[in-house]
């Protein structure tokens, strides 16, 4: 919206209608450029790039926007390599770097003292089922359930009223709260889901991949005859190797945050058990699985819920210190068979 709004041709800054504003939102604006980390982290070369991004003066708006998605995933060396230009950007470009918090955790110091800080409210459930319902054509019961099951996640949201295929793996998932109580199910489970998971990581970049192979390989000229040519291969197999890695990490990327989000459902539904047994009087994020919610707060006594509520978020932070997804998926079974009371 700020981009729209800097960029913006209609007679409301961000009116949302002008071509400007339509650009912007499919990602197509000249004067708007939009990293998005398709690797576990934003790496120095990437910053280069975008450095020289930011020094160009605009096309046809008045100010070129550049924005950092996951600004938090920016290596120390990327953070250092930015951090003149956020100190002196060009009089005629903003940069807008986007971060879950400024905590020193989330985002780097020295950056964070440089920059302004704006805090971006989380919309309200009546919100977004009022986009996914005016936008997406959803019905208002589908609405309101994305917009709790997204954990108000606009993007998410809008994801979850498109796609069966992701609502089959919403339900995939939440639905190993009840495996976990019947013998190896939930093991296999977990099984079947990583290779779902890995499976379409790696078909999701196929074509990119093929595509960026086959320009590379055109680029150094492979295939070629002439004198000459053998010397120049000879130091085209490192490139071919960089790119393979660079590939690799994307995939390895795509199948880490599907795996996370989907520990965040899973999560979700014990919360939802928590409150029920407590009888706090919440929302729930799942309340097409409020009966699988109260089987478990049945089952399992408070501080039961909170060990899984726990094994679930150590499952995530053992994928985020690149344990294998396997493993990792399988400690938490474990951990939520112990926490269940499960022999």
């Amino acid at each position: 919206m700020l981009a729209q709004a800097l960029v913006c041709s209609g007679p409301t800054p961000g009116c949302g209608q002008c071509r400007d504003c339509r650009d912007v939102r499919n990602d197509t604006h000249t004067d708007v450029v939009h990293v998005i980390p398709q690797e576990l982290s934003i790496s120095v070369s990437v910053m280069r790039s975008f450095i020289e991004d930011a020094a160009k003066l605009p096309t046809v708006a008045n100010w070129r926007v550049l924005v950092i998605e996951d600004a938090d995933r920016l290596t120390d060396e990327a953070a250092n390599a930015l951090l003149k230009t956020v100190e002196e950007p060009p009089a005629s470009t903003v940069i807008i770097l986007c971060a879950p918090s400024t905590d020193p955790q989330d985002f780097s110091v020295t950056l964070r003292s440089r920059c302004r800080h704006v805090y971006v409210p989380t919309p309200s459930m009546a919100e977004i089922t009022r986009i996914l319902v005016e936008e997406e054509g959803a019905t208002e019961s589908d609405a309101q359930l994305a917009a709790a099951a997204s954990l108000r996640h606009i993007g998410r949201a809008r994801r979850l009223v498109r796609s069966p295929e992701l609502q089959q793996r919403r339900a995939q998932i939440l639905g190993l709260a009840e495996l976990v109580f019947h013998g190896d199910l939930a093991f296999r489970g977990v099984t079947t889901l990583v290779k779902a998971l890995t499976k379409e990581a790696k078909e999701a970049y196929a074509a990119q991949d093929e595509a960026e192979m086959e320009k590379l390989r055109t680029a150094l000229g492979m295939g070629a005859k002439g004198k000459g040519v053998q010397r120049a291969m000879r130091g085209a197999s490192g490139q071919i190797k960089d790119l393979e890695k660079r590939q690799q990490k994307r995939g390895t990327r795509r199948l880490r945050d599907s795996l996370d989000l989907a520990l965040v459902d899973l999560a979700g539904l014990y919360r939802d058990a928590l409150m029920l047994s407590t009888g706090a009087d919440v929302e729930l994020v799942h309340p097409d699985f409020e009966g699988a919610s109260r089987e478990i707060a049945q089952r399992t006594d408070s501080a039961g819920v909170v060990a899984c509520l726990d094994a679930v978020n150590l499952c995530r932070e053992a994928l985020g210190y690149n344990v294998s997804p396997q493993v990792a998926m399988d400690a938490m079974v474990g951990r939520l068979r112990l926490a269940c009371g499960v022999s």
